[in-house]
């Protein structure tokens, strides 16, 4: 996934924003997290600055409105849009690009959480029958019972799930969530192979 923001681009794409009209701060944070399907929202301490700083080159004013501070687009900053429009139009393609790539990783990581813990599950279930085959069955303790596991099990899934839809998730974040559940995995079957 590509860094679509790198090298001055987010403060294109906010002048973008507000030549949409006036906006404040978190009107364009929000409207960035929708942009990208929710799996990116940039934190205050990164628009902030900016616009800040679009002010200072007077291609942005604010005024105060309601406690806020409503930010507008100057015509300093439309022309520099105008000036800009080809790399406006190759950064919305890669914004695009990037919400595609977060979708179908977000998609990617779901689909594998999910398949171990099914596989999880499957594994709890044989064994436990196999246990209650190779010997009496006795009733297990509170601690050790399968609806204990299968519920671990189901918020195991649940948090990861809530991992690949979160804002900022990164192809690290990704890769050190897949290595814990596999982690988690293969520690079961050991556990299970006894």
């Amino acid at each position: 996934m590509t860094a679509v923001f790198s090298h001055g681009r987010l403060r294109l794409y906010l002048l973008k924003l507000l030549a949409e009209g006036p906006k404040h701060g978190y009107e364009l944070i929000r409207l960035l997290e929708n942009r990208f399907l929710g799996l990116y929202a940039p934190s205050a301490g990164t628009i902030y600055p900016r616009l800040q700083r679009l002010e200072a080159e007077g291609l942005v004013t604010h005024e105060a409105a309601g406690g806020r501070k409503v930010y507008e687009i100057t015509d300093a900053g439309r022309a520099e849009l105008t000036q800009r429009a080809g790399e406006l139009a190759d950064l919305e393609r890669e914004i695009h690009a990037s919400v595609a790539d977060l979708s179908s990783l977000a998609t990617e990581i779901e689909e594998q959480v999910s398949g171990s813990v099914r596989d999880i599950k499957r594994e709890l279930r044989e064994a436990a029958q196999q246990s209650r085959r190779g010997r009496g069955w006795e009733p297990a303790r509170p601690w050790t019972q399968a609806g204990d596991l299968d519920r671990a099990a189901g918020e195991l899934a649940a948090e990861i799930r809530r991992l690949a839809r979160h804002p900022g998730l990164t192809e690290a974040d990704v890769r050190v969530a897949l290595a814990a559940v596999h982690r988690a995995t293969a520690e079961v079957r050991r556990v299970l192979r006894g």
